[in-house]
């Protein structure tokens, strides 16, 4: 099949390297235009970019893919289909009329199920016990176009987002391919969405990331799971600075005391939650690095009663 690729993070990579490995032309590869990196003014492409140019592919970067010299492109191209993993642009129902079957997206949920911007991340914030990903036909909705294939996966107990988007990343690949080639065929039936187990994924704030202590422990965990790596659970300290958080264990064979308070207790830094207490595994804070949090507690020298969190 000719095929035009649209994808941006290195979560898209996969499904690029399958398309080409089961022997698919890739005409051209639609990604964001480079983007200041999180320190300084210097642009940097996209993982997808740099993937496509070592692979000498033909990369587009444009502002709006779905203006009008885009769509004249690509309609130029002639091609059989486009396949669309985290690109990160809304496509206009010009550019979705100009390949010959469809516009096919991946998307890592089982649809209906979290549409959205965040659907992994909702997930294990929401306490999902099972998760997946979604191949279908992008229509004029937001993500609600007719299914072709699913899959589904546990979401593990220590799961981050980083962790399972990385996992369904490589799961769907496969399935990304398979479904291009069923429409191609005439073999595939998309279904439409039902309107049962409609739920949305809003993209993370930051708002979102900051961990309210009152909160039951399980709670605290999947919200700071669900926020790894991006935008990165925080916290602020006892002198009002911000601090990022890794990883949180409950503890609920410890004793229990006022959600937001911290103490070092057998090697472990313990802060209190609405139930039981956490165990923080790193922390960082503002302008450092992430530390082992016992060599952060060192080096603190907070006095007992010492609080994280707003007052």
């Amino acid at each position: 099949m000719r095929l035009i690729f649209a994808g941006t993070p290195e979560i898209a990579v996969p499904t690029l390297a399958a398309l080409e490995g089961a022997g698919h032309q890739i005409v051209a590869v639609l990604t964001q235009p480079d983007a200041p990196g999180k320190r300084g003014r210097t642009l940097h492409p996209s993982p997808v970019k740099e993937y496509a140019l070592a692979r000498g592919l033909d990369v587009w970067t444009p502002e709006k893919a779905s203006a009008p010299e885009i769509v004249a492109r690509v309609k130029e191209l002639e091609v059989d289909a486009a396949a669309v993993v985290a690109y990160g642009q809304i496509l206009r129902p010009r550019l979705l009329e100009a390949v010959r079957l469809a516009w096919v997206n991946l998307h890592f949920s089982v649809l209906p199920t979290w549409r959205g911007a965040a659907p992994v991340q909702r997930a294990i914030m929401a306490g999902d016990e099972i998760t997946g990903a979604s191949t279908f036909v992008i229509e004029k909705g937001l993500d609600t176009g007719p299914v072709i294939g699913t899959l589904t996966e546990r979401i593990r107990p220590t799961d981050t987002a980083g962790d399972l988007l990385d996992r369904l990343a490589g799961l769907g690949a496969p399935l990304m391919v398979q479904s291009l080639e069923l429409l191609d065929s005439g073999q595939a039936r998309p279904a439409p969405q039902g309107d049962d187990d409609v739920s949305y994924a809003e993209k993370l704030s930051r708002d979102d990331a900051y961990v309210a202590w009152e909160l039951p422990a399980h709670v605290v965990d999947r919200r700071v799971r669900g926020c790894t790596p991006a935008p990165g659970a925080w916290t602020t300290l006892p002198d009002g600075s911000v601090a990022k958080l890794g990883s949180v264990s409950p503890r609920p064979r410890r004793a229990g005391t006022v959600p937001g308070q911290v103490r070092l207790e057998e090697g472990e830094v313990l802060v209190g939650t609405g139930t039981d207490p956490v165990a923080l595994s790193t922390i960082a804070p503002a302008g450092k690095k992430p530390m082992d949090a016992a060599a952060w507690w060192r080096g603190a020298r907070l006095g007992e009663g010492a609080q994280l969190g707003e007052a």
